[in-house]
């Protein structure tokens, strides 16, 4: 009886061995499918300073031209100054007569990427890098975001007395708009617009990429 029940323990072993092991999280598809960008968020879904955090830790798994590792971060919330950071971005550029954000639906939360070296064209891969990958491990925690460049360098880095120039700007929290993909070919308009609340982005089909 003894032996019986070690045989089968030893069975029950090699079968779950032998299976596949079962994957958890998001996959990467999923994860760009809902990074999308948002202009606008739920007010009630506050940020904090550990959710940035996480955020910026991606950065250490990132690759650096000459390793130089050159990008540093201002991280905001809603209590350290996001007001002043909504004082000199522009979003939706667009759709400027809607005036995006709508009153009530602004990011309360951001990460100011500075970098510490000369501009280049390296420097902007970097950039590039670092803020997608923060904006996909922020939809992996559940959140989401948007990359700004329309803002005013001047008063960002004097508002919050920064040592380096800001290059980018992310924006964090919870979306709150419906956006919708729709695929099109290269040579009609790229253009992003607005229907029945729904925000459509065009997508050239991924055959007419390749050359």
């Amino acid at each position: 009886m003894a032996d019986n029940f070690l045989e089968n323990k030893f069975d029950d072993y090699r079968q779950k061995k032998s299976a596949p092991m079962s994957k958890s999280g998001h996959s990467l598809v999923s994860l760009l499918k809902k990074n999308r960008s948002y202009r606008g968020y739920d007010p009630a879904y506050k940020v904090s300073v550990s959710a940035l955090e996480q955020m910026v830790s991606v950065n250490m798994l990132l690759p650096s031209a000459k390793n130089q590792q050159a990008l540093r971060f201002k991280l905001v919330t809603e209590d350290t100054g996001a007001e002043k950071v909504l004082e000199n971005i522009k979003l939706g550029g667009m759709l400027p007569e809607l005036h995006l954000p709508f009153p009530g639906t602004e990011p309360k939360a951001f990460i100011i990427i500075c970098t510490t070296v000369p501009d280049s064209k390296m420097l902007h891969v970097d950039v590039g890098i670092a803020a997608q990958s923060m904006l996909l491990k922020a939809v992996d925690m559940g959140y989401n975001g948007l990359i700004i460049g329309a803002f005013n360098a001047k008063n960002i880095t004097e508002k919050f007395s920064l040592p380096y120039p800001p290059a980018l700007i992310l924006a964090i929290g919870k979306g709150n708009e419906k956006i919708e993909l729709t695929e099109i070919s290269a040579d009609e308009s790229h253009a992003y617009w607005r229907e029945n609340g729904t925000h459509f982005v065009p997508k050239v089909r991924w055959k007419e990429l390749i050359v």
